[in-house]
Protein backbone atom coordinates (compact mmCIF):
# COMPACT_ATOMS: atom_id res chain seq x y z
CA UNK A 1 0.00 0.00 0.00
CA UNK A 2 1.28 3.45 -0.92
CA UNK A 3 2.17 5.61 2.06
CA UNK A 4 1.36 9.33 1.92
CA UNK A 5 3.94 11.97 2.84
CA UNK A 6 3.21 15.62 3.59
CA UNK A 7 6.65 16.79 2.49
CA UNK A 8 10.09 15.64 1.41
CA UNK A 9 11.45 15.61 4.97
CA UNK A 10 8.87 12.97 5.94
CA UNK A 11 9.68 10.97 2.83
CA UNK A 12 13.42 11.18 3.48
CA UNK A 13 13.00 9.58 6.92
CA UNK A 14 11.10 6.72 5.24
CA UNK A 15 13.79 6.55 2.54
CA UNK A 16 16.57 6.21 5.12
CA UNK A 17 14.66 3.39 6.83
CA UNK A 18 14.50 1.62 3.46
CA UNK A 19 18.30 2.00 3.23
CA UNK A 20 19.29 0.75 6.68
CA UNK A 21 21.78 -1.79 5.33
CA UNK A 22 25.23 -0.24 4.85
CA UNK A 23 25.97 -2.43 1.82
CA UNK A 24 22.83 -1.17 0.10
CA UNK A 25 23.94 2.40 0.83
CA UNK A 26 27.37 1.54 -0.59
CA UNK A 27 25.78 0.28 -3.80
CA UNK A 28 23.82 3.54 -4.06
CA UNK A 29 27.00 5.53 -3.48
CA UNK A 30 28.91 3.58 -6.13
CA UNK A 31 26.12 4.08 -8.65
CA UNK A 32 25.81 7.80 -7.93
CA UNK A 33 29.58 8.27 -8.12
CA UNK A 34 29.66 6.52 -11.48
CA UNK A 35 26.81 8.74 -12.70
CA UNK A 36 28.80 11.86 -11.80
CA UNK A 37 31.97 10.45 -13.39
CA UNK A 38 30.27 9.44 -16.64
CA UNK A 39 28.43 12.76 -16.82
CA UNK A 40 31.71 14.63 -16.47
CA UNK A 41 33.41 12.36 -18.98
CA UNK A 42 30.58 12.93 -21.44
CA UNK A 43 30.82 16.71 -21.02
CA UNK A 44 34.60 16.74 -21.36
CA UNK A 45 34.80 14.42 -24.37
CA UNK A 46 31.47 15.50 -25.89
CA UNK A 47 30.60 11.84 -26.39
CA UNK A 48 26.91 12.33 -25.74
CA UNK A 49 26.07 8.66 -26.25
CA UNK A 50 27.60 8.06 -22.80
CA UNK A 51 24.56 9.74 -21.27
CA UNK A 52 22.53 6.61 -21.96
CA UNK A 53 24.63 4.91 -19.27
CA UNK A 54 23.46 7.29 -16.51
CA UNK A 55 20.18 5.58 -15.57
CA UNK A 56 21.70 2.13 -16.09
CA UNK A 57 24.56 2.87 -13.67
CA UNK A 58 22.55 4.88 -11.16
CA UNK A 59 19.51 2.65 -10.91
CA UNK A 60 21.37 -0.58 -11.64
CA UNK A 61 23.65 -0.35 -8.63
CA UNK A 62 20.87 0.99 -6.39
CA UNK A 63 18.41 -1.75 -7.33
CA UNK A 64 21.02 -4.47 -6.90
CA UNK A 65 21.65 -3.08 -3.43
CA UNK A 66 17.96 -3.43 -2.60
CA UNK A 67 17.50 -6.88 -4.07
CA UNK A 68 20.75 -8.37 -2.71
CA UNK A 69 21.30 -6.62 0.63
CA UNK A 70 18.14 -4.83 1.74
CA UNK A 71 15.60 -7.38 0.53
CA UNK A 72 12.98 -4.76 -0.23
CA UNK A 73 11.42 -3.08 -3.24
CA UNK A 74 13.17 0.15 -4.28
CA UNK A 75 11.17 3.26 -3.35
CA UNK A 76 11.72 4.44 -6.93
CA UNK A 77 8.97 2.09 -8.06
CA UNK A 78 6.38 3.87 -5.90
CA UNK A 79 7.82 7.38 -5.39
CA UNK A 80 10.01 8.11 -8.46
CA UNK A 81 10.58 11.86 -8.05
CA UNK A 82 11.06 11.89 -4.29
CA UNK A 83 13.36 8.87 -4.59
CA UNK A 84 15.53 10.53 -7.23
CA UNK A 85 15.92 13.60 -5.02
CA UNK A 86 16.53 11.44 -1.94
CA UNK A 87 19.28 9.49 -3.76
CA UNK A 88 21.24 12.70 -4.20
CA UNK A 89 20.50 13.96 -0.69
CA UNK A 90 21.78 10.64 0.70
CA UNK A 91 24.84 10.91 -1.60
CA UNK A 92 25.55 14.35 -0.11
CA UNK A 93 24.92 13.04 3.42
CA UNK A 94 27.42 10.22 2.83
CA UNK A 95 30.06 12.62 1.46
CA UNK A 96 29.58 14.95 4.45
CA UNK A 97 29.67 11.91 6.79
CA UNK A 98 26.20 12.54 8.15
CA UNK A 99 25.43 8.95 7.07
CA UNK A 100 27.96 6.13 7.21
CA UNK A 101 28.62 3.47 4.63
Amino acid sequence: MKQEFNNFAEFYQFYLEEHSNRYCRRMHFIGSTLVVAVLLLSLITQHWWLLILLPILGYGFAWLGHFIYEGNKPATFTYPLYSLIADWVMFKDIITRKISI
